[in-house]
């Protein structure tokens, strides 16, 4: 239940961030900024202390070790498998305007006899 109070809290933060962007609308813009990032930021605090909040950050951790453990392609990999998309690219392009041009063709000159001038 205390979880759901914080949480509660956390969400009212955020919308008092929100609300104080659009009652300091006379102010300069950066105070109407910081407004929103201070409820963001306070709303963020407070649901840092609730258990859903703690397993959110383990999450996170085990995100970061596990994007550390990917290979990642090299730049020379990189470059021929983006070749190979912009080739595959054209052929599909060329392909597609080869059908469209064959149907224009067969539809408009030799089924309903509009010939082009």
């Amino acid at each position: 239940m205390a979880d759901k109070i914080k949480f509660l809290l956390a969400l009212l933060l955020v919308v008092a961030g929100v609300v104080g962007f659009y009652l300091l609308a006379e102010q300069p813009m950066i105070l109407r900024v910081l407004s929103v990032l201070a409820g963001v930021s306070a709303g963020a605090a407070v649901a840092w202390f609730t258990e859903p909040g703690q397993r959110f950050y383990v999450f996170g951790g085990e995100a970061v070790t596990e994007t550390k453990k990917v290979v990642w392609p090299s730049r020379k990999e990189t470059l021929q498998t983006t070749g190979i998309v912009f080739a595959f690219v054209l052929v599909m392009a060329i392909m597609l305007w080869v059908t469209d041009k064959s149907l224009e063709w067969v539809l408009y000159d030799l089924v309903l006899g509009w010939k082009k001038l």
